[in-house]
């Protein structure tokens, strides 16, 4: 019989620590996002909606919402994607303007 070759295959064990596997982080399920907001897609397999994992560790912008999930703009090759991510599988990522922002703070 020949096995399964579904989007989650050789996916399970390889994105969780063993001694955070089966955690659930409730931070990182609650979090929102504002439209335009640099966001980086890491997935989180302890959760079951996973986006596809040849998309693990692309960066894009938040485009729009759809109940509690996100529509990410990413680069695929040559083309623009938009995907539907779950906000557990995304982190944001400080643009140069944070940054900016912070240094002014600081040289006040």
């Amino acid at each position: 019989m020949k096995g399964s070759q579904g989007y989650r295959r050789k996916s399970r064990g390889l994105r969780v620590k063993p001694r955070d596997r089966g955690k659930v982080r409730i931070k990182r399920y609650l979090q929102k996002f504002n439209e335009g907001e640099t966001v980086s897609i890491k997935i989180d397999a302890s959760y079951r909606n996973i986006p596809r994992p040849r998309f693990e560790g692309k960066s894009g912008k938040v485009v729009a919402t759809q109940g509690r999930a996100y529509y990410i703009d990413i680069r695929d090759v040559k083309k623009r994607k938009k995907l539907l991510v779950a906000p557990e599988h995304l982190i944001k990522i400080r643009g140069i303007k944070d940054e900016e922002r912070r240094t002014k703070v600081r040289s006040m």
